[in-house]
């Protein structure tokens, strides 16, 4: 298999069609093996109705039917794992994504790279609601992450597989892949991609999402730099915090010794801080090792899904 288009679906029933046909109209002129998987991701109204009817009509369409909702990234790590094309490629169901961008993206595969990430350099979406917010997270990500390119919340993306494969998502890390994917060496490019409105139904984005996304920049940070050595990060913290301690409760007893100034007498305030220093020093490095136990746990346990399959319809 050539080609894998994976797209999480929840109440797209206005849409799911007309996305289908604009999918098999593009992937059919590539001259490659392709599969469509649609992920249902607990929609309550006719969208999986309407997938599996045209199933009957299509043989390229693969229906992952989630138990419930588990959220776009649980939808897409379901799809990943259910696709076997050498280049996966992810998008939305709301036709906001142009079926018409993907030779783009396979031309660049073809050239070596590993991921092509997509960018709405022209977006059409009101400015301060959803524009201005995502200038500002891209920004950060971009600088905290050091990867260079300008929009890490479109989920349009190409990836190879054995790069993606091993990409472990959950929460709603699916924004930051490229970073996750970091560690593999993978090249990464950036393509302009067309940024459309949504063809029917109703938008589940809310201004919420956006803090989200900043509380995400934090964990993805700490994930990427600390995820396999977390003792790295609180022993250092731990240490330096025991070390002041130390410095202060060493300070005193030189005072009662050379000055004969007893501790609790005179410096008991001081004496005291330097003591809670010690121990929050000591709880931040055990905090560490307790971490070093869970990344191993992590590591042990590679199977554990973040979504439950109710039924594959292929």
């Amino acid at each position: 298999m050539d080609i894998s288009i994976v797209a999480p679906v929840h109440n797209e029933e206005k849409n799911i069609e007309k996305l289908y046909l604009k999918l098999l109209d593009v992937l059919s002129k590539t001259n490659r093996s392709f599969e469509i998987i649609f992920v249902d991701d607990g929609s309550t109204d006719h969208s999986l109705t309407l997938m599996t009817q045209l199933k009957q009509k299509h043989k390229k369409m693969k229906i992952v039917k989630l138990k419930k909702s588990f959220g776009q990234t649980a939808a897409l790590s379901a799809g990943i794992d259910h696709a076997h094309g050498d280049v996966i490629i992810l998008m939305d169901a709301d036709l906001q994504h142009d079926p018409a961008d993907i030779p783009k993206f396979l031309q660049k595969i073809d050239q070596g790279h590993d991921i092509v990430s997509g960018w709405r350099k022209e977006r059409v979406d009101p400015f301060l609601r959803r524009k201005l917010p995502s200038l500002v997270a891209n920004w950060m990500m971009s600088k905290i992450s050091g990867i260079k390119i300008h929009d890490f919340g479109t989920t349009f993306k190409a990836y190879r597989k054995e790069i993606i494969k091993n990409v472990r998502l959950y929460g709603q890390f699916h924004r930051f892949i490229p970073v996750l994917a970091e560690g593999q060496y993978a090249s990464i490019v950036e393509i302009p991609i067309a940024s459309g409105k949504r063809g029917g139904g109703k938008s589940s984005y809310t201004l919420s999402r956006t803090f989200t996304v900043f509380f995400d920049l934090i964990r993805i940070n700490f994930l990427s730099r600390f995820l396999s050595r977390p003792l790295q990060f609180f022993g250092s913290f731990g240490i330096g915090i025991g070390f002041i301690g130390f410095c202060i409760v060493s300070y005193l007893i030189y005072l009662k010794y050379a000055h004969g100034l007893a501790l609790l007498a005179y410096r008991a305030p001081l004496f005291l801080l330097s003591v809670l220093l010690m121990l929050v020093g000591t709880q931040f490095l055990t905090l560490g090792l307790l971490g070093e136990i869970v990344v191993k746990v992590y590591y042990d346990n590679p199977n554990t899904k973040v979504y439950a399959v109710e039924e594959i319809i292929e």
